[in-house]
């Protein structure tokens, strides 16, 4: 079985060395085995901090009403170790500190804190602005022959306290003097509670996992092999290109929807998820976004507590909840490191010691196998694929006012990677495939599947089927080639729309009591998805 490397957000499907992951046709076996506005444009001035707000509808639309600033984005990045850094925590909450590292050439350099949601269009609002700090060029990174692990270690440069920042999605930006070079780093300011709200969890694990600062990620080396890859990657070290690691493609469109929305909103990450019991407690729907592959035992059990408490689940990606993670401490901090041995799972220490419900393999495999799809309704099949995303139920209530007929498509929603039902892994019942889109991954025949399902305890279940789902919700004009891989206007106005009525219905309540699924497996797979 091969490996692929991750893609980052600056080209949202990255580069292909000769070696790839294959799961087409093996998808099967394993189970057996086991249209308002969109989100651009826009602008306003920066405000000025306020008292963090509580997180129901007006204070969402409250902060929203807020000007933003559309100067957040970078506009220089300069040489790679021009300047870079780091948080030493992944979240905080309102008020709490956090160290942030910082590497540059610069002799100086400030930090701009940019709150990402709608805000008229602008999509940030400045909440605040460090003074000038002293610039240095910090130690080379440190690496750990036995994980093939990079370290950055470096000292702390200031430590950044977040009084009266409200809760959300934020994107530091470092600016080297006179602006001669630019960099992200991202930090979650968490919510206390997810009591009544939608809960958008941020995918940091996922984002480490194919990081390759200092020449090492999940997936390769600096020779790009497979081989050479690390077994654990550090949270102590800058995300590589533009520092955001991947939330600007794959997570901020779908912030930015939710937030113009203005439903209850709660914020977190899937590492507090996994270490920080009660993350998801009482909350009404949680939203897995564009890419979420790298989930620990303890955050898929916490998610699978929030839906049969009667939360919704939301997988708006592909490819969601694939690999087993275990999160482990560094010399700077407990969870530090995210352990994946993949196929060397046998190294893992868990294995020696018998430990198989940790072991570092992916969900599905040896040796304690349960494939993603008894969460997730669906199961991750292949890599890469590019295809139009075609509908099969149109009257359903998830594509209402899209005025889409059966048969419907769209070209190029469907990729790069994606995910299928397959009734011969376990999958949750009653479930609908709402689309079913024809596609070739290596040369083999099979369908992407849009699908939706609920649960004994009235939770709802959607899941889109592709990857490129939050990152066609900012899609609009012609559709150039090579531009959101040829997607259209009219993909971003379907996508919006369809994510608008899931992200509605899920914020009422358990969906099941009032939208109940009516499973079509059986038209759609015929005798395989007999119950």
């Amino acid at each position: 079985m091969g490996e692929r490397r991750g893609s980052d957000g600056e080209d949202a499907e990255g580069g292909a060395p000769a070696s790839r992951r294959r799961f087409l046709g093996m998808a099967a076996a394993a189970g057996a085995g086991l249209a308002a506005a969109g989100c651009s444009g826009g602008d306003g001035g920066a405000a000025h901090p306020t008292a963090a707000p509580t997180r129901g509808p007006s204070a969402v639309r409250g902060e929203n009403d807020r000007p933003g600033d559309s100067g957040w984005r970078l506009s220089r990045r300069g040489a790679p170790s021009a300047i870079e850094g780091y948080t030493d925590r992944v979240s905080v909450l309102p008020g709490e500190e956090f160290g942030l590292h910082v590497s540059t050439t610069a002799p100086g350099f400030t930090v701009r804190a940019y709150r990402m949601g709608w805000y008229g269009g602008a999509r940030a609002r400045l909440v605040w602005q460090s003074e000038r700090v002293q610039g240095r060029r910090q130690r080379a990174p440190r690496f750990e022959q036995r994980t093939r692990t990079v370290h950055a270690d470096w000292e702390p440069s200031l430590t950044v306290a977040t009084r009266g920042w409200p809760e959300g999605c934020y994107l530091l930006r470092l600016d080297a003097d006179r602006r001669s070079a630019q960099r992200y780093v991202p930090i979650t300011v968490r919510s206390a509670t997810a009591v009544g709200r939608t809960v958008l969890v941020n995918a940091s694990a996922t984002w480490q996992a194919y990081n390759e600062w200092g020449g090492h990620s999940l997936y390769n080396g600096p020779d790009g092999a497979y081989r050479s890859r690390a077994l654990a990657v550090s949270f102590d070290r800058p995300y590589h290109k533009d520092g955001a690691g991947k939330f600007l493609i794959y997570e901020q469109p779908a912030v930015c929807l939710a937030e113009r929305l203005g439903i209850p909103l709660a914020y977190t990450t899937g590492v507090d998820v996994a270490t920080r019991p009660g993350q998801l407690t009482g909350a009404t729907a949680v939203v897995l976004l564009g890419h979420d592959e790298y989930w620990t035992p303890e955050q898929r059990a916490r998610v699978a507590q929030a839906r049969d408490a009667g939360a919704n689940l939301a997988v708006l990606g592909a490819n969601t909840c694939f690999r087993r993670i275990r999160l482990e401490s560094a010399a700077n901090g407990p969870d530090r490191l995210a352990v994946c041995y993949k196929s060397d799972y046998r190294e893992d220490p868990c294995y020696a010691r018998g430990d198989y419900a940790l072991v570092t393999n992916d969900f599905r495999r040896d040796p304690a196998p349960s494939p993603e799809s008894a969460l997730t309704g669906v199961l991750y099949e292949g890599y890469p694929t590019e295809a139009p995303y075609v509908v099969t139920r149109p009257d359903h209530w998830v594509f209402a006012g899209t005025g889409v007929r059966a048969g419907d498509s769209f070209k190029a929603l469907v990729g790069v990677e994606y995910d299928r039902v397959t009734p011969e892994a376990p999958t949750p019942r009653p479930l609908e495939v709402l689309s079913h889109s024809p596609l070739v991954c290596n040369g083999q025949h099979s369908h992407s599947d849009s699908a939706y399902g609920t649960r004994p305890s009235g939770a709802g279940l959607f899941a889109s089927g592709t990857m490129r789902w939050v990152e066609s919700l900012d899609a609009t004009g012609p559709g150039v080639h090579g531009v959101r891989h040829g997607m259209d206007g009219r993909t971003g106005a379907f996508t919006r729309r369809v994510t608008e009525n899931v992200l509605r219905v899920f914020a009422a309540g358990p969906a099941g009591h009032t939208h109940p699924a009516t499973d079509n497996l059986h038209e759609v797979y015929g005798a395989a998805a007999k119950v």
